[in-house]
């Protein structure tokens, strides 16, 4: 059996869900590299300067699209992906090798929040949408803190604004549908959180967590990707797989009505399909906190 950040995943083909992450976290490279830029400021507002910065963990790294990313601009430092899934972290090897910094990429295979403590320290801890699936959010955080050497940051990656990649109106169902679809995936969340193993409410006040996680709070900035229509092939792959994962996962929260507009937008020959759409764009924001040793 195989955890990754907490779920059990015995049910899951990690080919294909690898696929999924993988697209998602392309269209989200721009956002990445706009974080490291700042980040790097951070560390040598902190006396740890990105040049003296020598391990940096990739805690949840999925397939090693921000692993690589991270190799790039640290390139003097050891990067290491993290992840509960051999698969992934294949993947995130194979990743490094293909953009040429594989020298400084390593892969550690650890289950969450389990082996926290057999991370290592590190000047930069970089974690993306890993933290809420851990039941205990707050001693996710304490356990990652005690791992930042002096100087260093932790950095968590947690919400921000929903995409949004379709107008109001499109033509098909009562208008609204990806609102409808955000309100439904709040239930989900919501239920999901609840399941965790060891899950305790907490205010997701990150800032706050990451201080009371012993650090320093070292700033919050927001990110965003922004796609006009009309949107390239990946960008239509990744939006085909969200509307497909929807339709999978909110069933229970949705109307018959809804169901069959998706159905409608998961056509891939009508032109109505999200693969065809003359109007489908991606916006989103992604919201990043640091905090510093």
């Amino acid at each position: 059996m195989h955890t990754h950040a907490g779920h059990e995943h015995d049910d899951i083909d990690w080919d294909a869900m690898a696929d999924e992450l993988e697209r998602e976290a392309e269209l989200r490279i721009p956002f990445v590299e706009e974080a490291l830029a700042w980040l790097r400021g951070l560390l040598l507002e902190g006396g740890c300067g990105p040049d003296t910065a020598d391990r940096l963990l990739d805690v949840g790294c999925g397939p090693g699209v921000f692993t690589a990313l991270l190799a790039r601009t640290f390139p003097q430092a050891e990067v290491v992906a993290v992840d509960g899934e051999p698969g992934l972290l294949e993947r995130a090897r194979d990743r490094a090798a293909r953009e040429d910094v594989a020298g400084n990429v390593t892969t550690q295979e650890a289950q969450l929040p389990d082996e926290f403590g057999a991370l290592g320290d590190a000047d930069l801890i970089w974690t993306s949408n890993v933290i809420h699936h851990i039941g205990d959010q707050q001693a996710a955080l304490d356990a990652l803190a005690g791992s930042v050497r002096p100087g260093g940051l932790l950095v968590v990656v947690e919400r921000g604004l929903s995409p949004r990649f379709l107008p109001r109106d499109i033509g098909m169902g009562r208008p609204g549908l990806l609102a409808r679809l955000e309100a439904a995936n709040e239930e989900r969340y919501t239920a999901m959180r609840e399941a965790l193993p060891g899950h305790t409410p907490c205010v997701e006040d990150w800032p706050a967590m990451l201080a009371r996680a012993g650090l320093v709070p070292a700033g919050t900035r927001t990110f965003l990707t922004d796609l006009p229509a009309p949107l390239e092939a990946g960008a239509r792959g990744h939006l085909y797989d969200r509307l497909q994962r929807s339709r999978d996962t909110l069933g229970e929260w949705l109307t018959p009505d809804d169901t069959s507009v998706l159905n409608a937008l998961l056509d891939d020959e009508a032109p109505t399909g999200i693969l065809h759409r003359s109007d489908a764009f991606y916006l989103t924001a992604t919201t990043v906190h640091a905090g510093r040793r």
